[in-house]
């Protein structure tokens, strides 16, 4: 692609790195913000470059929180219930629950899943912090909404292991949601009857 200025060049380039973003698309909206006030794309920008400089993670359950060392809005509701922690592999997946108003409790995001195929093991994610608040005797029930795969499956598999505390009950979301797919693109009203209709860990491997 022949452009006028390495600068609009290095634009596009940097566009099209993003997810979805190709070369024509990048430039599209790059030829966008040539349009906009100089105000505008500063705004712009600098919205960008917070999300690297300003946002920071909850200690308690690895959620977006905006000051260091401060849990996140979720885990700071006095009207959620603490005692219930819906376990995620992603910031995505605990969006695409929040959508559907059907869970009150807390989030444990994991950052990812068990995967040795991938070099990914129980010492990369958000695993131990998950394990102690389980034994703590604080929490009555643990939701594993993990995507279902194979990764999904020996994540959750594993941290079951894991948990000494027996008198905590620990489910699964239901197999709405097919084998291999993922929670993000799941539509809120399969995703919220997947929750509501949760069974026991020990039933769901019995069906495996």
């Amino acid at each position: 692609m022949n452009l006028p200025s390495q600068w609009m060049e290095q634009a596009v380039s940097a566009f099209s790195k993003l997810p979805g973003i190709g070369k024509k698309t990048a430039l599209r909206l790059v030829l966008h913000l040539l349009k906009q006030k100089k105000e505008d794309v500063e705004t712009f920008s600098n919205a960008i470059l917070k999300l690297k400089t300003d946002i920071h993670f909850c200690p308690n359950c690895n959620n977006i929180a905006d000051v260091a060392g401060s849990n996140c809005t979720i885990c700071n509701n006095g009207k959620r219930d603490h005692k219930v922690i819906c376990v995620v592999e992603s910031l995505r997946d605990l969006i695409a629950i929040e959508s559907t108003n059907q869970f009150f409790g807390e989030y444990h995001i994991l950052g990812g899943v068990i995967s040795p195929m991938e070099g990914v093991g129980p010492e990369q994610l958000f695993m131990d912090k998950l394990i102690d608040k389980a034994n703590s005797g604080n929490y009555t029930e643990i939701i594993m909404a993990l995507n279902p795969n194979i990764e999904g499956d020996t994540t959750v598999f594993y941290i079951t292991k894991k948990i000494a505390n027996k008198n905590i009950k620990i489910t699964t979301i239901a197999r709405g949601i097919s084998f291999g797919g993922e929670l993000e693109y799941t539509d809120e009203l399969t995703l919220a009857r997947s929750l509501a209709t949760r069974r026991p860990f020990e039933n769901y491997m019995q069906n495996e």
